[in-house]
């Protein structure tokens, strides 16, 4: 199994086995991100459109680089006559931003541009407001949604504008391309950066009880016992109505360490070859989920607790960790710009020591409805996403949560610890994407089967199971070989 140095993660080898099996497979799902992806909830809020603020130009210094921008037009410029776009984003606090920032230096350019974000909820009911309003054709001009099997799922070509032949799409880091394709057909621009999955952590808590860093589980334990020792709750967990996607970390941050102890797990898990319950290294992520309940390592209230409150608890110090994706460093550092720099992150640690890497998430995407009346201009906004500018804007408004998948682009030097963190696992080559970039197979279950297992419901047996079982449907709607 290659693992992902930053060479590899800015160029199309670290993910050409993908681009094969996307184009062999059709179809796919997944949720994360993204926020992998990926907020939940149980009833999904109404939409609700939300007025973006005038954005302001902030000057940044600047380190890692990716490969230099094509220079080519951005699409044929759109008509002066004023255009009114919409565009659907998912309600957390760093897409709300990011797009914020990306829709106000947008329309600063073009006045005669306006575009209004329309907000929905996350994880599985925010797929279900995506699936509906496509198959009905009342999806927004724009949307903006998961990379990967997700992506997949929703039958892009059918009901979304393919973008591949579109001059921008040369500014796009090839790496990104087969997660946001099907059949030949390109959908979606990088809108963000790509994530680290794994555990943030307060960096005080551990100087304070006198801890290092884990890389192997049994060290994790330890410093969870330690931790709770000294009052402090060693786990937090976010399982609230509208949290119900933070659940999953511990399963799907696990990925990396699947793959060191069967490399070959992505590809036979595609062919029907392999199950969660019977291999012990993917069952893994439910027994530390259990472990979790069993030890008492959760917050009081965890079972309806949320997930800002989660990031709250971590930077205050009432939690130690906090399984993540490396989105919500954002988030924390609008709440709480102080602390922010107390919180760390590390990849899950699995069972050895000597293999310690990282699970990575690629960007979510913004994508164009076929059924918009305003293409052009649509394609024009994309555009500048795909482009430094874009990347600019979003720079301004956003701490960054991970490399950009835009050439040309670069980080800013006062990036935070937490990133820092990130770019370490992928400097030294110790990253792989998490499995929904490497199969179009995930089950839409997930959220719930993880938090029966986390409040005692089911162990990790019967949950392994019980995914695999869930799978099943949507492995068979995609028309997978050995299904």
């Amino acid at each position: 199994m290659k693992k992902f140095s930053r060479r590899d993660f800015l160029k199309t080898a670290s993910l050409s086995g993908l681009g094969a099996l996307l184009a062999a497979c059709a179809p796919a799902t997944t949720p994360t991100a993204a926020p992998t992806s990926a907020p939940a909830a149980t009833t999904a809020p109404q939409a609700a459109p939300t007025t973006a603020p005038a954005a302001t130009t902030v000057a940044q210094a600047t380190s890692t680089t990716a490969p230099a921008a094509t220079a080519v037009p951005a699409t044929s410029a759109p008509s002066a006559a004023p255009v009114t776009l919409t565009y659907l984003v998912d309600n957390s606090q760093n897409t709300v931003d990011t797009t914020t920032a990306l829709v106000n230096a947008y329309v600063a350019k073009h006045p005669n541009v306006t575009i209004t974000i329309e907000q929905r909820p996350g994880g599985s009911d925010g797929d279900n407001v995506v699936k509906t309003r496509l198959a009905t054709g009342t999806m927004d001009d724009l949307s903006f949604y998961n990379s990967g099997s997700l992506l997949q799922a929703l039958n892009p070509g059918t009901t979304l504008v393919d973008i591949s032949k579109q001059p921008y799409m040369a500014n796009v880091v090839d790496s990104f391309l087969p997660t946001v394709s099907q059949n030949g057909q390109v959908f979606g621009v990088p809108t963000g950066t790509a994530l680290g999955g794994g555990i943030l952590y307060n960096k005080k808590v551990y100087t304070q009880v006198g801890l290092s860093v884990p890389k192997a589980w049994a060290d994790f334990e330890a410093n969870n016992d330690k931790i709770k020792a000294a009052g402090i709750t060693p786990v937090i967990a976010t399982y609230g109505p509208n949290s119900t996607w933070t659940s999953q970390l511990f399963v799907l941050a696990d990925y990396y360490n699947v793959a060191q102890a069967d490399p070959t797990f992505a590809a036979d898990y595609t062919a029907n070859k392999a199950k969660y319950a019977t291999i012990p290294a993917a069952m893994a992520g439910f027994t530390y989920l259990a472990e979790g309940f069993q030890k008492g390592w959760y917050e009081k209230g965890y079972a309806t607790n949320e997930f800002e409150p989660g990031l709250k608890l971590l930077a205050d110090g009432k939690g130690a960790h906090y399984p993540m994706l490396s989105f919500a460093l954002s988030t924390i550092a609008t709440d709480s710009p102080t602390e922010v720099n107390d919180i760390g992150f590390f990849g899950q640690p699995g069972t050895d020591p000597s293999k310690n890497g990282a699970t990575i998430w690629m960007p979510a995407g913004t994508y164009i409805a076929k059924t918009s009346q305003n293409i052009p201009a649509a394609e024009d906004f994309q555009a500048f996403i795909a482009s430094p500018a874009g990347v600019d804007a979003i720079n301004a408004k956003v701490p960054p949560q991970g490399p950009y998948l835009i050439k040309g682009t670069t980080l800013p030097d006062n990036v935070l610890p937490g990133v820092k963190d990130i770019a370490a696992y992928i400097d030294s080559g110790n990253t792989l994407p998490a499995l929904e970039f490497l199969s179009p197979v995930k089950g839409p279950s997930l959220e719930q089967i993880c938090i029966a297992v986390g409040t005692g419901q089911m162990t990790a047996a019967a949950a392994a199971a019980a995914y695999d079982q869930d799978v099943q449907k949507e492995a068979k709607q995609l028309n997978l070989p050995g299904w």
